[in-house]
């Protein structure tokens, strides 16, 4: 255990954060769970850059996580969540099999309220989240197909973006309506979190 210190949490959830990274570090040998150029900057490239997406996020009863893969950004907040919204739902939907193994495995010992859906994302039923978080799953234009599927009316969506976010709106505003807040990554320069709200498709012209 490297006994890495979080900053601004409590010693439970450092605790937590701690465990998570040495479960990731242990699977990252059997699986590809993240990729190999950012084993050794686990906390700054996928814990600390997943703890971004919580002060984002509004009161949530039920929180869906597209695409989860090693578990970022969900298992990181849901470390969060198990002291500061015990009662917060999460759902993690990952259609990789080994990779669902792991996440289950994750949140059994890390005892948090959180479940498994090993599944394409749209073959998922509905979920009615007020929260739906993504992290290098798909381009928006896409991924605002499974946040229509997942998300209910007055839910709120934080998707990860890189440095070509701007193209990707522009692109998503062609079949979607949506109202957007761009939020600035703290460990990814040029890179950002959308806060997107009020999703529909765009009317066919006729």
């Amino acid at each position: 255990m490297t006994n890495v210190q979080v900053p601004h949490v409590s010693r439970e959830t450092s605790d937590r954060l701690q465990h998570l990274h040495d479960l990731v570090i242990r699977w990252s040998t059997k699986i590809n769970l993240v990729s190999r150029s950012s084993i050794s900057s686990i906390w700054k490239r996928h814990i600390s850059d997943s703890l971004q997406f919580w002060p984002l996020a509004p009161p949530a009863a039920v929180w869906v996580d597209l695409g989860s893969g090693g578990g970022f950004p969900a298992l990181p907040i849901a470390c969060l969540s198990a002291e500061e919204s015990p009662k917060t739902n999460f759902v993690l939907i990952e259609s990789d099999k080994r990779k669902s193994v792991f996440l289950r495995t994750a949140i059994r010992e890390l005892s948090l309220n959180a479940r498994v859906e090993n599944a394409r994302v749209e073959g998922v039923l509905p979920q009615d989240a007020d929260v739906v978080s993504a992290r290098a799953l798909a381009d928006l234009n896409m991924l605002l197909n499974y946040v229509d599927r997942h998300i209910k009316p007055t839910g709120t969506s934080l998707l990860a973006k890189g440095e070509t976010w701007k193209d990707e709106v522009a692109l998503a505003q062609t079949n979607w309506q949506f109202a957007y807040e761009v939020n600035k990554s703290k460990t990814n320069p040029g890179s950002v979190i959308l806060g997107i709200k009020d999703v529909s498709r765009v009317s066919p012209r006729r």
